[in-house]
């Protein structure tokens, strides 16, 4: 009996070992014309157990591919495409490189920062102020979203001169919007709380509604029995 442990390491396990069996035999073909043919065999045996990539892009290529690697790239046939290196599987990709710059805050992000750097550059005039006082009450949104419940104009206005390093100031310190205009995010919570105390307490009075119409209805039924035990005409059904 042959053991797993015992045969040699498959390559691509997900073809099984009949196909790494098949391309073994593949290589041995003398004849280049006959190894040709047993090859494309192969791809579209591999094709019929992996049904599942016929809709990723270059389904073919990446049978091919796949052939030569479990081949252990020995195998020499003509293929419509060309042909993968051993190198090119063993060369490790290039190291992304990341933005090192440093933010300011966090909880205002890059973003404000370069709208801020894109508001310095506005002339003088109504257009700048108003983009001043957006730029203001943005940051006075994500303040709110990231760090708590409630801030204090001061801190905005502070923080906006130091990211523009003096060059952006409001000119109207009330021009900030009200913490009241912004939707806090624990207000979905208790609005979501209040939604089901309302079902359960209509679920509830339902409930008692129905538990006092059986009530009636019982008694009714016991009244209308002891009606008819008082009644000398009544006739009482042989058991």
């Amino acid at each position: 009996m042959e053991y797993n442990t015992a045969l040699p390491k498959m390559i691509i396990p997900e073809y099984g070992r009949n196909i790494q069996k098949m391309i073994d035999f593949a290589i041995t073909v003398a004849d280049r014309e006959e190894r040709n043919k047993v090859a494309r065999a192969i791809i579209d045996v591999m094709g019929q157990l992996n049904p599942h990539l016929r809709d990723v892009t270059d389904f073919k290529h990446k049978l091919w591919d796949h052939l030569f690697i479990i081949s252990d790239f020995q195998l020499d046939v003509d293929s419509p495409y060309p042909k993968p290196t051993r190198e090119t599987f063993q060369t490790k990709p290039e190291i992304l490189k990341y933005p090192s710059n440093d933010i300011r805050y966090k909880h205002y992000g890059k973003t404000v920062e370069h709208i801020i750097a894109k508001a310095k550059e506005y002339p003088e005039g109504e257009e700048r102020n108003e983009l001043v006082n957006q730029i203001a009450n943005l940051m006075k949104r994500s303040y709110l979203n990231w760090n708590r419940d409630s801030v204090n104009d001061e801190v905005i206005l502070k923080q906006l001169t130091e990211l523009s390093k003096g060059q952006l100031v409001l000119a109207d310190a009330n021009a900030l919007r009200s913490t009241q205009t912004f939707v806090p995010r624990n207000n979905n919570a208790s609005s979501n709380t209040s939604s089901s105390n309302q079902h359960r307490d209509k679920k509830k009075q339902n409930n008692n509604g129905g538990k006092q119409n059986n009530n009636n209805n019982n008694n009714g039924h016991r009244h209308h029995k002891n009606n008819n035990n008082n009644n000398p005409n009544f006739k009482r059904k042989p058991f």
